[in-house]
């Protein structure tokens, strides 16, 4: 039985990895195919034990999947959620339309595109462990898809910036959900992680990939060459059923994203303590398919080394930024700007598999070497 669950669950796997590049119909509908997906890792789940209690669909996850788009904070007692920030600025920017418009083009009047693309990058980025990773993509689209670039362009600096807010928003436990996970899980014995456990353990790796990412932009920028004479920008005004349509799919693909968690943790647990750092670093791609916030609930635990919570981290941030559906921030900016999964994986597979290799020879040629 557990040989069948692990095989049924690869194949999901596989589909979800696959499908929606090579059916049209999949990948405008892929909220909805995730979900389905989810529903079926999750029930598939069910005839597999962990630590000898079943997996599969229980009371917890259905409340955490309906109520974690709506709940990732809490102000004064008033539930702060994905949703609740999609939806809100987005009426916001819809009244205030105008007002962006000016401010935008005054901006782009006062500063050349070459200054303004990659300081957006590199602000936004580190100031997503702050504001969150979710408002951050939000202002990044709005002055992303308000510049006179191609659409091409557009694309290109909006998967490099997602990159950067993905793992800006790694630094501090405000950023993203997969960091306020990481610090509850490690906050006793031995680490008593605390607000700046994260910024101490891999800050040093993730701000100078930041502003790599930001020179990235602006050679993606010049690669384009923008006529910077006579520039006009346009924000776009949506509809407010447009507004409210793009809060419901974000939604449901949250929901979606946390049954797949929740379902293919029968293929994680058990194994991650015995995973060398190299290897949970590699094997942790697959955030680039599911939620990094519930793989890093199921890896993260005191038993690991800080080599190994170092290496597990790092995986997760950087292949969340590969395919849309790895990252929240991706979600947000593919669904405003209606880029098509290909559209993204062509950016975002050779510039993750790059960062990957890249950090790979950081974080462990110097050891091999015996220059650490």
């Amino acid at each position: 039985m557990e040989l069948f669950v692990t095989l049924g669950l690869f194949v999901i796997f596989c589909l979800v990895l696959v499908l929606p590049f090579v059916n049209k119909k999949i990948e405008e509908n892929l909220e909805i195919f995730l979900f389905v997906c989810g529903v079926a890792a999750l029930t598939l789940a069910g005839f597999a034990t962990i630590d000898g209690e079943t997996t599969g669909w229980t009371a917890a996850i259905v409340i955490e999947a309906l109520t974690s788009p709506l709940n990732i904070a809490s102000i004064g007692g008033i539930p702060i959620g994905i949703v609740q920030i999609v939806l809100v600025v987005g009426i916001l920017i819809y009244c205030f339309h105008h007002q962006m418009e000016r401010a935008i083009n005054k901006m782009v009047g006062s500063f050349s595109l070459k200054v303004i693309v990659p300081l957006l990058i590199i602000v936004l980025g580190l100031v997503a462990s702050i504001i969150s990773a979710i408002l951050a993509a939000i202002i990044l689209i709005e002055i992303i898809n308000s510049l006179p670039l191609p659409r091409e362009g557009k694309i290109e600096i909006t998967v490099i910036a997602c990159f950067a807010i993905g793992l800006g928003a790694g630094l501090t436990p405000l950023g993203e959900p997969l960091t306020t996970i990481v610090i509850s899980k490690l906050s006793g014995d031995p680490y008593h992680a605390g607000f700046s456990f994260l910024i101490d353990t891999i800050g040093i790796y993730l701000v100078p990939a930041v502003i790599l990412l930001g020179i990235l932009g602006l050679i993606a920028l010049k690669k384009r060459k923008t006529d910077e004479t006579n520039l006009k920008c346009t924000v776009e005004r949506e509809n407010l059923s447009e507004v409210v349509i793009r809060a419901g799919k974000v939604y449901l693909f949250i929901m979606a994203l946390t049954f797949l968690g929740s379902g293919f943790k029968p293929l994680v647990a058990g194994y991650i303590d015995m995973i060398p750092s190299a290897g949970l670093y590699w094997v942790n791609m697959v955030s680039a398919v599911l939620d990094n916030a519930t793989l890093a609930a199921a890896e993260i635990n005191p038993s690991l080394s800080l080599s190994q919570i170092t290496c597990a981290l790092m995986g997760l941030l950087i292949s969340g930024g590969m395919l849309i559906q790895g990252n929240i921030p991706n979600i947000i900016a593919a669904g405003k700007m209606g880029i098509t999964s290909k559209e993204w994986a062509k950016v975002g597979l050779p510039l993750g598999l790059a960062l990957m290799a890249g950090f790979f020879c950081i974080l462990f040629v110097p050891g091999w070497l015996g220059l650490v």
